[in-house]
Order: structure tokens, then C-alpha cells, then sequence
């Protein structure tokens, strides 16, 4: 699949972005968030950060799905998700 690389503003909390995209004649469109999760949230501190992420993600919204985990910082690290159905339509135009 082919990518293209947007630029998105780190502000915090919950950032909803919906993308519509022409290809090939055929319109389309994707919905994204972009969540930062910070490390002094976590329900159980253990200094496996990737166990803290586990736990975060086990209780998200289940219409989301994982979609990229970005650079952690010291403090948060950038998670993007899609939405299940965009991404099932994206798996089947890339079969095409």
C-alpha cells in the first residue's frame, strides 16, 4: 500500500481526523484519531512500558482499531487508530 505523510499538530488529547480521498475516480473516506496515552495514567505502574500500553488499549473504543504507535516520549507516547470498517475497506482496495 502506498503511503502519504501528513503532518498533524501535537496538541493534547483526542484528535479526530477525517480524511476523503480521490483515487482513480473512486472517493473515499478515512477516519483516524490520534490519542496520546501518558505513562502516569497507567492502571497498574510497572516499568514495562509495553505492558502499560496493552492494558490502555485492552479498554479503547471497540469500533477503533490499532493503527500506528508512534515515538514514546518520557511522558506520552502518540497512538493512531482507525476505524474498523475504514480499515476493512482499505484491505479490500488494496487487493484490487
Amino acid at each position: 500500500m502506498a503511503h502519504i505523510a501528513i503532518p498533524i499538530p501535537s496538541l493534547p488529547g483526542k484528535q479526530e481526523i477525517e480524511i476523503e480521498v480521490t483515487i482513480n475516480g473512486l472517493k473515499q473516506q478515512l477516519h483516524y484519531r490520534v490519542e496520546l496515552f501518558y505513562w502516569d495514567e497507567c492502571e497498574f505502574p510497572t516499568v514495562d512500558r509495553a505492558e502499560c500500553i496493552r492494558n490502555m488499549l485492552s479498554r479503547y473504543d471497540q469500533d477503533w482499531t490499532l493503527y500506528y504507535i508512534g515515538s514514546p516520549t518520557e511522558e506520552f507516547v502518540p497512538i493512531t487508530f482507525v476505524k474498523k470498517a475504514d480499515l476493512s475497506l482499505q484491505r479490500t482496495l488494496v487487493a484490487l
